[in-house]
Formats: C-alpha cells, sequence, structure tokens
C-alpha cells in the first residue's frame, strides 16, 4: 500500500519564497502546492484540501488576514504565518485570529 504524503499549501507573493519553502518541504516527504496570492490560495485550498498552509500577510488581491479569516470559517486546519510583519501586535493579531504559529521572515 502507498504511503500518503501530507499536502502543505504554500501562499505567498515572492517567488523565490514559495520556491524555498515548497523545496525544502517536498524533501523531508510533503507534497506542496503553492499560490502567488490570497485569492489563488482560498481556490487552492477549497480544491486541494491541504494539511496544513503556510500563509504570507502581505499579498496583492486578498491579504493573508482575510484568507486566515475564510479558512477559519470553515476550517481548524493547522496555518502557519511565515511573514516579513515582525512586530508584536502583527503576532498577536495572527495568534488571536486563528494561527497556529507565527514565524518572521529573516
Amino acid at each position: 500500500m502507498a504511503e500518503v504524503r501530507k499536502k502543505i499549501l504554500v501562499i505567498d507573493d515572492e517567488d523565490d519564497i514559495r520556491l524555498v519553502v515548497s523545496t525544502r518541504l517536498e524533501r523531508v516527504g510533503y507534497t506542496t502546492v503553492v499560490a502567488s496570492n490570497g485569492r489563488e490560495g482560498l481556490r487552492l485550498f477549497y480544491n486541494d484540501r491541504p494539511d496544513l498552509v503556510v500563509l504570507d500577510i502581505a499579498m496583492p488581491e486578498m491579504d493573508g488576514w482575510q484568507v486566515l479569516e475564510r479558512i477559519r470559517e470553515m476550517s481548524n486546519l493547522p496555518v502557519l504565518m511565515l511573514t516579513a510583519a515582525a512586530q508584536e501586535r502583527d503576532k498577536v493579531r495572527g495568534l488571536r485570529g486563528g494561527a497556529d504559529d507565527y514565524i518572521t521572515k529573516p
């Protein structure tokens, strides 16, 4: 019987970040799907049913706060905020908004 690989959705508008995160995750055995903005990310969330979402905040079309809110309206799926927004108030907002963890980009 084939092993079912966990699927992670990476939503970030920066090409380099999407590439680095998805490559690292795939190297350790995860399947990844990627989106370059919040609207596309939500579409993939609904269609691909990931096991985890890695989410940026500052993105075009729909920001990470809006995406997180929509995900939380429908699911308790783990969401990891990965963002350059490093201020304490952003971390608090993310965690209170339902993110499971909040990591800042270097």
